[in-house]
């Protein structure tokens, strides 16, 4: 039960009338022209104007399925853009809570490339420009849809319009093969999650006035993968000018290579396990066409490209998806963002963000939450007992809060300090960051979500949307209702403060002026580096000269004295610094009372 609790948080928990079955009215004094013919959409809960399941881009479909999406044909008739479109193909889980009717698992549609507007009551008439605020939905990119985001509160409240968006996901937004190139280079990258994103923010500069937005002035915000596609679109060439300010929430800068992407396990250099090489074997396989992998591998080498491609594109969605296993909350483990050299560009951060001519300078915040990894936790066996199999409590508080302190450090220093550190020596004092630290959660059957769950990965959201109904649609509120007040007023603040960052590109005071000053990031020691997002009973809003180092965390790590566990200490030490500069084999091998030598790095999984 409280992983139900749980998936319904990371799902988006401030759901919207629509998700609620409650179909709105069109409303004539929305309808405004765009390039693609009259749109007319509704007053929302808010009192603005929403726009829902307007298409961006053709359907990727038939032959344009992994290709680089397509902008829009006009209307046959007027639009009515009452309900969201089509999300795209994904397992069905708390982030796609559809209808599944054959039971496959698989929900979803190729034809899924929709967004949604929600904007100022009477916005489209009254010749203003508002900035405009570009959602990019979470979900490890495999799950996920712009449908439960509802901007209109933020809207309503600070003068913006908010647009979400659907993109492709898993292979479908992801999937590179010699097979499906041509000249075409963009084509040939395989991101097309990628450019679907391109693509809405070129519909954005095109459409976007006609709803009081400006095109001249867009904020692409994201959390968790969808502030890693953020990054992606920070890194892009494709992407240049579409947008002018950037808010990653929780997310990071992590580029496959082309090889893992493509190459056969047994290749010398391998590839991933589902590489597009693997799965088309995989399907081999599934379809009788070979007796087993290796005989896969084999006959596929031998294939004529033409044999391929047909192959790929007779393959149904719901098929192709069977091949690739869930791996939890619906996501799925395959390559995903390419550094392919046309899209993207190959290298990390320290190389694509080191001088403003080679990326896309923008003003930018970075943030994660203190408790990143306890959401991944908190319903996990390894860490949670169910007594009588249903009332969860933790086996080890101690134990738990530990790793929990130590994955999410390392979350931070992923995609916050070490990011903002880079960015700064290249763009100066334009680079803001934060930590989200409200815990004021209450109970569920007496487990204590502040601390099963604390500040856990996906809970600012809500924060920022101004959003907060629809938490009891599995267990009931996660929320202590003797602290609802604090709560919502620190969902203020931080609204205040991205509207503020949307409008002028400084979050500063917020958009009355009387918050606490939100000051840039600074390289020097010492200095004030980071703002913390809290209620006053836990030390309220204030800047912070925190900064979270490799060196700092080993330094931390070896003088920890509370591990019991030797392999629990070497797994502890593999997560933070493996495939880091900062990793030592002898000191690895000589670690704690009994050293690493049992437990050697490869026997531990990557996240």
């Amino acid at each position: 039960m409280l992983g139900v609790a749980v998936l319904v948080i990371a799902g988006g928990w401030w759901l919207t009338r629509e998700d609620a079955g409650q179909r709105p009215v069109a409303d004539a004094a929305t309808a405004v022209d765009i390039g693609q013919g009259r749109v007319t959409g509704f007053v929302d809960a808010a009192g603005g104007y929403s726009w829902r399941g307007i298409p961006f881009a053709e359907p990727p479909v038939g032959v344009l399925r992994w290709r680089a999406p397509m902008p829009p044909a006009a209307f046959d008739a007027p639009l009515s853009a009452l309900a969201s479109g089509n999300a795209c193909i994904q397992y069905k889980g708390a982030l796609a809570d559809f209808e599944d009717p054959d039971g496959d698992g698989v929900v979803g549609s190729e034809d899924c490339l929709y967004l949604n507007v929600h904007a100022p009551a009477g916005a489209t008439g009254d010749g203003s420009r508002r900035p405009v605020m570009f959602w990019i939905h979470g979900g490890g990119n495999s799950v996920g849809h712009a449908g439960p985001y509802d901007g209109s509160v933020l809207a309503t409240r600070h003068d913006v319009v908010v647009v979400a968006t659907n993109y492709r996901l898993g292979p479908f937004g992801w999937f590179r093969h010699a097979a499906l190139r041509d000249a075409n280079a963009v084509d040939a990258s395989g991101n097309f999650g990628t450019l679907d994103l391109v693509r809405a923010l070129g519909w954005v500069r095109d459409n976007i006035a006609a709803f009081g937005g400006d095109p001249a002035n867009v904020t692409v915000f994201g959390e968790s993968a969808g502030g890693a596609n953020v990054l992606s679109l920070m890194a892009s060439p494709r992407a240049a000018g579409l947008f002018h300010r950037a808010v990653v929430q929780s997310g990071g800068l992590f580029f496959e290579t082309t090889e893992r992407a493509e190459h056969f396990l047994d290749d010398p250099v391998p590839g991933h396990e589902r590489s597009s090489n693997e799965v088309i074997a995989s399907l081999l396989v599934a379809r009788g066409a070979a007796p087993g992998m290796e005989a896969a591998r084999t006959a596929l080498r031998a294939m004529a490209a033409g044999d391929v491609r047909a192959l790929l594109h007779d393959v149904p969605a719901p098929d192709l998806m069977t091949l690739y296993a869930d791996g939890g909350m619906g996501m799925v483990s395959a390559p995903a963002v390419f550094g392919d050299g046309a899209v993207l560009p190959p290298g990390g951060a320290a190389e694509l963000f080191a001088d403003v001519s080679s990326y896309n300078a923008v003003p930018v915040i970075l943030g994660t939450n203190r408790d990143e990894v306890k959401l991944f936790m908190a319903m996990s066996p390894e860490w949670v007992d169910y007594r009588f199999g249903f009332l969860p409590r933790l086996k080890d508080p101690e134990r738990y809060d530990r790793a929990a302190a130590y994955g999410s450090l390392g979350w931070r220093h992923d995609g916050v300090d070490s990011l903002a550190r880079i960015l700064h020596n290249a763009q100066g004092d334009s680079v803001f960051a934060y930590r989200f630290d409200w815990d004021e959660e209450g109970s569920i059957l007496g487990y204590d979500l502040s601390q099963a769950m604390g500040a856990a990965h996906g809970l600012e959201i809500g924060f920022v949307f101004g959003g907060f109904d629809g938490t009891s649609a599995a267990l009931g509120s996660i929320y202590d209702e003797d602290r609802l007040p604090e709560r919502d007023a620190l969902s203020a603040s931080m609204m205040s403060y991205w509207a503020e960052f949307a409008h002028t590109g400084r979050p500063g005071r917020g958009r009355d002026g009387t918050e606490v000053p939100w000051e840039a990031w600074s390289n020097a020691a010492g200095a004030l580096k980071t703002i913390v997002f809290d209620t006053p009973r836990d030390g309220g809003i204030r800047m912070s000269a925190e900064e979270v180092t490799l060196p700092g965390l080993k330094a931390r790590l070896l003088a920890d004295a509370s591990f019991a566990d030797q392999r629990e200490l070497c797994e502890t030490y593999v997560n933070l610094f493996r495939d880091e500069p900062a990793w030592d084999e002898a000191e690895y091998l000589a670690l704690g009372d009994a050293g690493c030598e049992d437990h050697p790095a490869e026997a531990f999984p990557r996240f």
